[in-house]
């Protein structure tokens, strides 16, 4: 925890902050030096105190990851973690934050991040809170289809052969695709022997050189309003833009696939690939992009919020990185969606960069990596870390926990904590602590049994779903309902 000047925003403070909360975390589960890397992303409590000029930063849930399960493997149970990339196990581990402090709230106990709000049954966040989220690299999908500019635009040297450059080897923020990138890895179960292998209000707001936030400033070079082909991107004015690994969603625009800068469609939503099968899960930058809108919170703790949680900053450590692809992902694809219900608005963040570097980027693991190490390889794991009372430390691999044996799995031994089937039964615990006269409008149905019943009976966040699914992402896939059946 640290604190800083009012209303600044020092990005390389939020990453060593990141990065130090990191590396007090015990060895299970983090990247092997010099043959793994991994990728890695916080949620931040920001709390500006009264009567202060400064703020208080500090870092409640922690990720690291980049696999993601195939669509085959996914749980009708929900006892499987389908997306383990690392701002996901942020954002999950922050429910679960969340919910903690939700309980100490319906107690009766004292919250420093929640005040009951006018609604019955309802809650906010306490004066001067906030939320950052932090990611070590680039989110994945289309906020990584950044242009190669010259040395001086870009956080380590241009390249132009694939064998030149760590980052032009790989050039993706990407789970591992063993069609592009041949035999990897595979954690494996304890048992098994084989290895893995007007005033626009949607300003966009920049850092000054320092890496200190500045006031907000207009977005001369991409506005809101601007069609993609309406003005020459960064992208035509270079020779080539970074890759991504995921995938464009069926039924829209495809990658052209063409040589340099027209390789990629940029705008469009994508799927994160699997180990040799599609999966369901959306790119990190459409993630975030939806929770910019619906909030991070998700449908089931929209039961107990009067307002959608946003965040205010999103801080990228030192990798490739455009300001104005960022904002396009993030932003920009959102910025039209009206008629939201009351509580939801479109999330425009603070975007700042730091130039510090993740300890186990992909970058400094190719640069250490010694003869006889092995092939260079994604971590398997995925650690998660909140600031939780009862076991905040979650370690993960392939879905399951970190060394679990073939005979637990499809037991609770075997389960994360941040699988949606813990996640639900974390709020039922928070459901059955409230006072029945205490507890929100849309939980007092008798109808409601399993996770699906209870996601749809928050109605307010289904209907942001649904505006924003019509006005902006109509090619969102739908999710199976036999996966969301569960109890």
């Amino acid at each position: 925890m640290i604190f800083l000047l009012f209303n600044m925003i020092n990005a390389d403070e939020v990453a060593e902050l990141c990065y130090e909360r990191f590396r007090q975390l015990p060895r299970r589960g983090k990247p092997e030096p010099g043959r793994e890397w991994s990728l890695l992303a916080a949620v931040l409590r920001i709390t500006r105190r009264p009567n202060s000029d400064s703020v208080e930063m500090e870092v409640v849930s922690l990720g690291t990851g980049t696999k993601c399960i195939g669509k085959a493997a996914m749980s009708a149970a929900g006892d499987v973690l389908n997306d383990s990339h690392a701002e996901v196990i942020a954002r999950r581990g922050c429910i679960r934050y969340l919910i903690q402090e939700l309980h100490r709230a319906v107690s009766s106990r004292y919250s420093s991040l929640f005040r009951p709000a006018d609604q019955r049954g309802k809650w906010r966040l306490q004066p001067g809170v906030s939320f950052l989220l932090f990611t070590s690299h680039t989110p994945c999908g289309d906020a990584s289809i950044i242009p190669m500019m010259d040395s001086q635009s870009q956080p380590c040297p241009t390249v132009t052969s694939v064998s030149s450059c760590g980052w032009r080897r790989n050039l993706k923020r990407k789970v591992e695709d063993p069609g592009e990138g041949g035999s990897l890895k595979l954690p494996r179960l304890a048992e098994e022997e084989t290895k893995e292998e007007e005033t626009d209000p949607f300003e966009s707001r920049i850092k000054s050189p320092d890496g200190v936030a500045s006031v907000p400033a207009s977005a001369s070079e991409l506005r809101p309003g601007d069609s993609a082909d309406s003005r020459r991107s960064d992208a035509e004015l270079v020779g080539d833009v970074h890759r991504t690994g995921a995938k464009c969603v069926p039924g829209g625009p495809a990658d052209p696939l063409r040589p340099g800068a027209g390789y990629h469609s940029t705008g469009v939503l994508r799927v994160k690939p699997g180990r040799g099968e599609p999966t369901l899960s959306l790119s990190c930058s459409d993630k975030l992009a939806r929770w910019g809108v619906l909030g991070f919170q998700g449908a089931l703790l929209s039961h107990y919020l009067e307002e959608a949680l946003y965040f205010d900053t999103v801080v990228v450590g030192k990798c490739p990185y455009s300001q104005e692809v960022m904002y396009r992902a993030l932003v920009m694809r959102c910025s039209r969606v009206s008629e939201l219900p009351a509580g939801f608005s479109v999330c425009s963040p603070l975007l700042l960069q730091s130039s510090l570097e993740f300890q186990f980027s992909q970058n400094r693991t190719e640069l250490q990596h010694q003869g006889g190490q092995g092939r260079i390889s994604p971590c398997g794991a995925a650690i998660s870390w909140c600031n939780v009372a009862d076991q905040p430390l979650d370690v993960t691999a392939n879905g399951y926990k970190h060394g679990v044996t073939k005979k637990v799995l499809g037991t609770p031994k075997a389960r994360s904590l941040l699988c949606k089937l813990e996640l639900f039964h974390s709020f039922l615990s928070l459901v059955a602590a409230t006072d029945p006269s205490a507890l929100p409008d849309s939980l007092r149905s008798a109808e409601l049994h399993t996770y699906w019943d209870h996601k749809r009976a928050s109605q307010s966040y289904q209907q942001a779903w649904q505006q924003l699914r019509l006005q902006a992402f109509p090619l969102w896939p739908r999710s199976d309902r036999n996966l969301l059946l569960f109890r």
